[in-house]
């Protein structure tokens, strides 16, 4: 029987907590100028490209949260829910951004999501390096 899954990583960025947050609340548009060798145009390049719909469910100014949920895509063929937070925290001069997917698998077999862990990584690394220029 399937039942919720969560994984959690972390990443450190050199920007601030307030600009970082802003970039995921306010600018989500300018994701694939912030980070084009993964998101062009809101397609994939590096790997197997996978589709995925999802939409922001919440936003927390006070704690710099977004959770979003995955609405379809061929990423949801081995999910019946994925949901996806980001929460931001000021860590001296950057800050600390720590991503948490819950996740139900469809069944056993279905593979854990830590596949999408290095896109993550990634993503938020080219984001901060993004924000630091502009």
């Amino acid at each position: 029987m399937a039942q919720l899954r969560r994984m959690d990583f972390h990443v450190e960025a050199k920007s601030s907590a307030d600009k970082f947050f802003d970039a995921y609340k306010t600018k989500t548009h300018l994701m694939p100028k912030m980070s084009n060798q993964l998101i062009p145009d809101v397609k994939l390049l590096q790997g197997k490209s996978v589709t995925m719909k999802e939409m922001i469910e919440k936003i927390d100014d006070t704690n710099r949260t977004i959770v979003y949920k995955v609405l379809g895509g061929d990423c949801m063929e081995f999910y019946n829910s994925w949901n996806s937070i980001i929460n931001v925290t000021q860590m001296g001069d950057g800050c600390l951004v720590k991503r948490t997917m819950e996740f139900e698998k469809k069944n056993d077999e279905a593979p854990d999501l830590v596949m999408y862990d290095d896109f993550f990584t990634t993503l938020i690394k080219n984001v901060d390096a993004f924000l630091l220029k502009n």
